[in-house]
């Protein structure tokens, strides 16, 4: 078995899309790494097991075998998912879903991810164009998730023609050849059999695919420099820090009207540098900064404690008011463990973000709430939504302290009769 895998099978899984697909010639450098055959039947007998208990699930759940297929993927990318020594780490697929919702990708727009990691956003792009698609289609085969956003059974309405649209709509992009490689497979595992995920620098002099994309949605790296003559000569802050970079990125790779949601670090939104205030500055006056929503700061433990908040912006847009959320649970613990519990703010703030009303939403006491650019501008362009939420206090009342004593002595005389009461009994 070991010689015809080494030999005969993993040479045509390395060639599976033909010699000119973007998954063959990323694992043109790949190695088969298993090093003796009783491993590799231990490792397949495994597989196996798995693949049976798909197929029976899939035959009495009536799920559709790719897509039980593709949440297998993601489970195990999530057991073996640890921080990258570029400051990469895996995002939680529940606040994918939640930017998936807000910025809401059509069916043929062109969705892009520059820093794309296992591909978990474009997965969540494309989860959310079938299940809307599903839901428009047959309505009564959409059920509400266990994080409370629409699922369906997706890749069983896949046929020929909206492979052919989806296959040219998700564009992928990192400096991990590791990374790349499991984004591909991960897409391909859940029906996209030719993904345009590719191995490259975005930051770099390399990469020239602006004002050609239609929703972006990414949690770029937030530690690290660039080299200062690498820095493609498009991006124009004065910086080499890359979670700034990454950002102008995305504006400069949107088409005028397209629209991003990206993940950033507090001090993205808040510092008072001149490289961040040009940033925000760029966000608000060249295109529509629609909201700002503030995440907890345990978000993305166990891998980082950082606090973080997602910026959703249409490039070329006018802005007028920009609409803060302040998120308190995402339906998890904020511990190491992550533990599921049962309240979320993750439905509430796609509701709110869909009825949002810049004329009556303006209480500062609310969780969510508009501020005018004006006074935004007049902040230094500052976007922390703590500066402008205000603090509500409930006035308590106590009674007067005699009435307090007169209580305390009527414990007090009770406390003494049971001690005599116990006394006795001893």
């Amino acid at each position: 078995m070991l010689l015809l895998i080494q030999t005969k099978v993993f040479p045509f899984l390395k060639e599976l899309n033909g010699t000119t697909s973007p998954f063959t010639k990323h694992m043109a450098n790949a190695v088969f790494v298993i090093p003796n055959g009783r491993l590799l039947v231990e490792a397949t007998k495994t597989i196996e097991e798995i693949f049976i208990a798909i197929e029976k699930d899939a035959t009495e759940g009536g799920h559709a075998f790719q897509d039980i297929q593709g949440d297998v993927y993601e489970m195990l990318l999530s057991e073996i998912a640890t921080a990258g020594k570029n400051g990469q780490f895996r995002t939680p697929r529940h606040i994918i879903k939640l930017m998936a919702e807000l910025v809401a990708p059509q069916l043929g727009q062109r969705i892009a991810d520059p820093a794309c990691g296992t591909s978990g956003f474009l997965l969540g792009a494309y989860q959310y164009i079938l299940s809307h698609l599903v839901m428009q289609n047959n309505p009564d085969e959409v059920w509400i998730d266990e994080d409370g956003f629409h699922r369906a059974t997706i890749t069983s309405m896949l046929n020929e023609k909206l492979r052919d649209i989806l296959d040219k709509s998700f564009f992928g992009f990192d400096f991990d050849t590791t990374m790349v490689r499991l984004g591909l497979m991960n897409m391909m595992m859940h029906g996209i059999d030719v993904p345009q995920i590719d191995y490259k620098d975005t930051l770099s002099k390399s990469y020239n695919e602006d004002n050609y994309f239609d929703v972006i949605m990414a949690n770029p790296p937030f530690t690290g420099n660039i080299d200062k003559s690498d820095i493609n000569e498009t991006l124009k802050l004065p910086t080499t820090k890359t979670e700034l970079l990454f950002v102008e990125r995305i504006f400069n790779m949107l088409k005028i009207g397209g629209t991003a949601a990206v993940i950033v670090p507090s001090g993205v939104i808040q510092n008072s540098g001149n490289a961040f205030e040009a940033l925000r500055k760029l966000i608000i006056e060249k295109a529509e900064l629609k909201a700002v929503i503030a995440m907890p700061s345990g978000i993305f433990k166990p891998y980082a404690g950082v606090s973080t908040a997602i910026l959703l912006f249409t490039k070329g847009g006018e802005t007028n008011n920009v609409w803060f959320y302040d998120m308190q649970s995402d339906g998890y613990t904020l511990d190491d463990k992550r533990s599921k519990v049962s309240n979320s703010d993750l439905p509430d703030i796609v509701q709110q973000y869909k009825i949002r009303n810049d004329r009556t939403d303006t209480n500062r006491k609310q969780n969510s709430f508009f501020i005018p650019k004006t006074e935004i501008v007049g902040k230094g362009y500052n976007l922390n939504l703590s500066t402008y939420k205000e603090d509500s206090y409930e006035e308590v009342i106590y009674e007067i302290p005699e009435i307090i004593l007169e209580k305390l002595e009527v414990i007090e005389d009770y406390i003494q009769t049971g001690l005599a009461e116990i006394k006795k009994i001893i």
